[in-house]
């Protein structure tokens, strides 16, 4: 029996789990499956979940920008009405398609295993009842559904202290908040500080309510490998913006102490309203530096986001490139690893999609000529970084003892 929205447009019923055309804010008719309906003051509001693209853009939608007239016959459109059809794209451009187009992967294109856990997931994280964070002084919409207590996951609207990261239901506790909280850095100790620029560790056992406060602020904005309350493993590294306020949350990572499988980050998050700004690669090169100088290499947690990805695979490649334009003679896959610790593996799946390695005899064999590395540097795929990390204001050493080799022979084996 079908379930009913309880909603009617004309002489037609909006039905639960079906699908319609639903306007986008950018203006744009998707087709969009209905997934659940709530009442507010003014209305009632639909969670629609567009067919194709990533969970982060669901979203609450009103009557009005639902095509109730043609329903399922509606000839459904992703541009702003040209209906032209796609050329067709080799497997690299497709790629780089879903990843820039935020194109969720489906579930036939996963192992058995993984589709499972996937569903599982989806079905336990899939309506975001909160629409929107207060946050310092920005409002940010929210990607994700977050597990708050049940009191506060289905308010519309949360506020978030942005310095011991509270979170409350009402504008009025909040201001009261604000106006009374002493706490204006992180908790932690601060490791780094260039310019307006402060990086904290702050181990989740003496900090736990803050860092569990931080991973359910960070799962508003992401979808999978967030802990909520199994935190103790874990260290935080939190990036900050610094003014005579005091230090203003920008991003941040997660890591494990002892890694088995050489993980040097196992969340990494830099808030929407400060992407696009450098943070993000620089909360990769800070985690590689603090790799090199514990003496391992270091890789990032699988799977990564769609936008975690292209931060990598640009992170990698600028680091690549740059160093073979200064390198004479040949060089192996391991002398780079041991150079900047990258895998191996992430190494040569890097250089593939650069397409300058070649698999010779058994072994992965580096081949580029100068001209072809600087033609990589000048394409706006491999700019430079905008923030990168200076060496000598990094005030952090050594805490885990070396296992000996630094090759990823280990973590093939996991893998």
């Amino acid at each position: 029996m079908m379930a009913l929205a309880g909603q009617e447009a004309g002489s037609l019923q909006i039905n639960l789990n079906e699908m319609y055309a639903v306007k986008r804010s950018d203006g744009v008719w998707r087709a969009a499956e209905i997934i659940q309906t709530r009442q507010t003051t003014e209305s009632t509001e639909y969670y629609v979940h567009y067919t194709g693209l990533n969970r982060r853009l669901d979203e609450w939608v009103t009557l009005d920008r639902i095509d109730t007239i043609q329903n399922g016959n509606h000839r459904f459109l992703d541009t702003k009405g040209n209906g032209e059809p796609e050329r067709k794209l080799t497997r690299n451009q497709k790629r780089k398609h879903d990843e820039i187009n935020h194109v969720q992967t489906s579930y036939a294109e996963m192992d058995p295993t993984t589709a499972a856990l996937e569903r599982e997931h989806e079905d336990f994280t899939k309506i975001k009842y909160c629409d929107s964070i207060i946050f310092g002084n920005y409002e940010i919409d929210t990607w994700y559904f977050s597990p708050y207590p049940e009191e506060y996951e289905k308010c519309k609207r949360l506020y978030i202290c942005e310095f011991c990261l509270k979170y409350m239901k009402y504008a009025r506790t909040y201001i009261n908040h604000r106006a009374k909280c002493e706490q204006r850095t992180p908790a932690g100790t601060e490791i780094y500080r260039y310019g307006s620029i402060a990086v904290y560790e702050i181990d989740a056992v003496e900090h736990k309510v803050y860092c569990q406060n931080l991973c359910l602020l960070a799962k508003l904005f992401l979808d999978h490998k967030t802990l909520y309350f199994d935190i103790e493993p874990f260290i935080m590294y939190v990036l900050c913006e610094v003014d005579k306020e005091g230090s203003h949350l920008v991003g941040y990572f997660s890591k494990e102490r002892h890694s088995p499988d050489f993980h040097n980050v196992a969340c990494i998050l830099t808030l929407p309203p400060f992407q696009r700004k450098g943070y993000g690669k620089f909360l990769i090169q800070f985690s590689y530096e603090l790799s090199k100088r514990d003496g391992q290499v270091g890789t990032p947690e699988k799977p990564l986001s769609d936008l975690g990805k292209l931060s990598y695979r640009s992170y990698w490649s600028w680091v690549l490139l740059d160093l073979l334009r200064d390198l004479h003679g040949t060089v192996s896959i391991k002398e780079l690893s041991n150079m900047t610790s990258i895998t191996e593996e992430d190494i040569i799946s890097t250089l593939q999609m650069l397409n300058i390695v070649k698999y010779w005899k058994g072994q992965h064999i580096i081949c580029v000529t100068p001209k072809q590395v600087e033609e990589h540097l000048r394409s706006s795929n491999y700019r430079p970084p905008i923030l990168t990390v200076h060496q000598e204001s990094l005030k952090w050493y050594q805490k885990t003892p070396k296992r000996g080799n630094r090759s990823s022979k280990k973590q093939k084996s996991n893998d």
